[in-house]
C-alpha cells in the first residue's frame, strides 16, 4: 500500500491531481485507512500509468474517462476500446512525424547559424 505522498513522488503528479483523477473517475477504487487517507495498490499505480501516458500523448481527460468507464463494463467493450487505441495511436504517430519535421528545421538552422559563428569567430581572430 502507499500514501497519496508516496504515489505522488513515484508518479510526479501532485497529491491535488490524484485527488481530482479520482473524483473524476479516472481511477477507481482506491481504498482508505481506518483514518480515511488513501492508500493506493500496485494495480492503482497501474492504473495512473495508463492515465498519464494517455494525457501526456494528447489524450483529453475526456476521452480518457470514456476508456476507463469501457474498462469497467467489460470485455464486451473490447472492440470499442481497440478502436479507441487505435485512433489515438494514429494522432500520436501524426503529431510525431509534425514534431519530426520541426525538429529536423531546428536542426538545419542550428548547424546554418552555428557555421556563421564559426566563420564569424574565426574571422574575428584573423584580424
Amino acid at each position: 500500500m502507499y500514501s497519496i505522498q508516496d504515489v505522488s513522488k513515484k508518479t510526479g503528479l501532485s497529491a491535488h491531481t490524484l485527488r481530482y483523477y479520482e473524483k473524476e473517475g479516472l481511477i477507481t477504487g482506491v481504498e482508505r485507512s481506518a483514518g480515511g487517507f488513501r492508500q493506493y495498490t500496485d494495480e492503482d499505480l497501474e492504473a495512473l500509468g495508463l492515465v498519464c501516458c494517455l494525457k501526456n500523448t494528447g489524450m483529453s481527460l475526456q476521452e480518457i474517462l470514456r476508456f476507463v468507464e469501457l474498462t469497467r463494463e467489460g470485455d464486451q467493450t473490447l472492440k470499442e476500446r481497440v478502436e479507441l487505441l487505435r485512433e489515438h495511436r494514429e494522432n500520436v504517430i501524426r503529431r510525431m512525424e509534425e514534431m519530426q519535421k520541426y525538429l529536423d528545421k531546428v536542426t538545419w538552422k542550428l548547424n546554418f547559424f552555428s557555421g556563421k559563428l564559426k566563420d564569424y569567430e574565426e574571422e574575428k581572430q584573423g584580424k
